[in-house]
């Protein structure tokens, strides 16, 4: 029971890590993102290259997409200029999957240290540069720890043998990736948590990357939400994040056997080889929508509103 408290703690330490690093970046940026959110959109290309910069400023898809939706809402944004972004979203967000491989232990104490000193100074610039700092150092905290309680928790029957049902299933690795990124609303969450179990080599890669490409399923759930009396186009927005991601899905996941073959390609650290997978997952399912990004657009409008947007 202790070991699952502390996992769920850690699990805690490692939204509130990435959530202060967003805050921090926002409150350095914010009027620079919404306005490039507004007027580098006029082509998907455009919107694409933008939402990948912002969602790798900001650490949080998510994020991007709740902004987006509001300026939708707005009306300073229509649905057609949302869809780049959305597909710049999925890119971004694997800065922060490759991020969280690179091994700073050593760095962890004065990052917190000097990040806490500095978020009691008066300068916004200067306590959102510690509230990055500190926020870095509560991410790579918590994935130390998920290292940690990987072999101890799978010592625990229920876990254990849930564990061994979903290496041998991909489907289960796919739901369990998008069940659990809906309910802590973070995919690099789930992530960090796949790659620690990893890393103690208690999971097979194939369910880890099911797990990462069910996450970004989950992570839908927060855009759903957000267009929640929107209007027309914030919903329509929605839909199409949803429609992109469950489609790179289900194209990508037959060819999970493949990547697990050839994953040493990429890296030698399991971990590491994950990461790249999921860079590989969405920057190649953008750019293949990229092309039909007017007619994706289209799309979404026959299937959830016949009405022509003016």
């Amino acid at each position: 029971m202790l070991y699952i408290i502390l996992f769920i703690l850690f699990i805690l330490l490692f939204i509130f890590g990435m959530t202060i690093i967003r805050f921090g970046l926002f409150n350095l940026s914010a009027n620079r993102l919404k306005g490039w959110l507004t007027k580098l959109t006029s082509t998907p290309l455009k919107g694409m290259v933008t939402g990948t910069f912002i969602t790798a400023l900001l650490q949080s898809s998510s994020a991007v997409m709740v902004i987006t939706i509001g300026l939708i809402s707005a009306k300073m944004m229509t649905f057609p200029q949302s869809i780049g972004i959305i597909l710049g979203t999925n890119i971004g967000t694997t800065f922060k999957t490759e991020l969280i491989t690179f091994n700073i232990d050593q760095f962890l104490v004065p990052f917190a240290i000097v990040g806490v000193v500095l978020t009691f100074f008066k300068s916004i610039k200067i306590r959102s540069i510690g509230m990055l700092l500190f926020g870095i150092a509560s991410v790579f905290t918590a994935m130390k720890g998920f290292e940690l309680l990987a072999q101890p928790l799978t010592n625990l029957p229920f876990i254990n043998s849930f564990i061994l049902s979903i290496n041998d299933n991909i489907f289960y690795s796919l739901l369990t990736g998008a069940l659990i990124t809906a309910i802590i609303q973070s995919s690099t969450a789930m992530t960090g948590i796949t790659m620690g179990f990893l890393t103690a080599g208690l999971l097979q890669l194939d369910a880890g990357i099911a797990i990462v490409f069910g996450a970004n399923i989950g992570t839908c759930i927060t855009a759903l939400i957000a267009s929640i009396g929107g209007g027309k186009e914030s919903r329509l927005a929605a839909f199409a994040h949803v429609w992109l991601n469950v489609g790179g899905v289900l194209v990508f996941s037959p060819f999970i056997p493949f990547l697990e073959q050839n994953a040493h390609l990429l890296a030698d650290e399991k971990m590491v080889q994950l990461a790249h997978i999921s860079v590989l997952f969405n920057v190649v399912s953008s750019i293949l929508v990229l092309p039909f990004a007017t007619k994706f657009g289209e799309m979404i409008l026959r299937i959830h509103d016949r009405k022509p947007i003016k």
